[in-house]
């Protein structure tokens, strides 16, 4: 019977998404002694999280770990991979959410890395309602494989890629879609604005709308969205003349597919 959590568990960084990641993990049933975090700067939130659960909170690297999560900032992998080099030892599984970062440029910086998982969460997986897809290198075992599934479903849905190179379109979709709704929350209250309505009352119904599709669409899993959609569409009402405009020849899918384009390209860039 393989163990359900690893027994030793090292997270490297304690930002949002790390704490996030953090506070799942010790809910889903991670022993607090299991856990140790490195974060030369944590947050009171994260050291409150540490205390009240018990788990360890360092600057220094204590002994290579079950497994070593990596978290910190795409760009301060280099500055901090020779403080955690240590850390990758042959038997353990290295877990990196580093946007752009791949496996060959993590064992690069962490020598000693042999299993390594490449995954992309998202930010709702701070409320446990994130949704995270990963790739696992060849030496990744099984036991380290359901370890994965554990983690990362922790916080939201999951999903295993066949392909590395299919995280850069993860990046781009799921793990930049967040910002994209809040953009279109954002830019819809600017139009309420437009026609007249009181800023406050603006961004209350924007908001509340939003809220509203995406729960409708959480309680609805078997609905594809044009259903939902042409629910919402009588033929030639306000919102049929609405959707001509964002359907358009220059509407809101040629805009999506550019914005999700210049994601994924970026994400390559980062990969140096």
């Amino acid at each position: 019977m393989m163990n359900e959590w690893p027994e030793r568990l090292v997270l490297v960084g304690a930002g949002k998404m790390g704490a996030a990641m953090a506070a799942g993990w010790l809910a889903g049933g991670l022993a607090a002694s299991s856990l140790t975090i490195l974060e030369p700067n944590p947050s009171d939130e994260i050291a409150g999280l540490a205390a009240s659960r018990g788990g360890a909170l360092h600057t220094a690297a204590p002994t290579p770990p079950d497994v070593l999560a990596l978290a910190v900032k795409p760009q301060s992998l280099d500055a901090v991979a020779p403080q955690i080099a240590p850390l990758a030892g042959e038997r353990t599984l290295v877990l990196s959410i580093l946007a752009g970062k791949t496996i060959a440029n993590l064992r690069a910086r962490l020598p000693g890395a042999r299993a390594v998982v490449r995954a992309m969460p998202n930010t709702p997986a701070a409320i446990g309602r994130g949704v995270t897809a990963a790739f696992a290198s060849a030496a990744v075992t099984p036991e380290q494989r359901l370890w994965t599934e554990w983690l990362l479903g922790a916080v939201g849905a999951f999903h295993w890629l066949d392909d590395e190179a299919a995280i850069e379109a993860v990046t781009a979709i799921s793990g930049g879609g967040p910002a994209y709704v809040f953009a279109l929350t954002e830019a819809l209250a600017a139009a309420a604005v437009s026609l007249g309505l009181p800023a406050d009352l603006a961004m209350s119904l924007a908001r509340g709308t939003v809220e509203g599709a995406g729960e409708l669409m959480r309680r609805e899993p078997g609905t594809p969205p044009s259903v939902l959609r042409g629910n919402v569409t009588s033929p030639g009402g306000t919102t049929a003349a609405a959707l001509a405009v964002l359907q358009g020849n220059d509407g809101i899918d040629a805009l999506m597919a550019r914005a999700a384009a210049a994601a994924r390209a970026r994400a390559g860039e980062m990969a140096g």
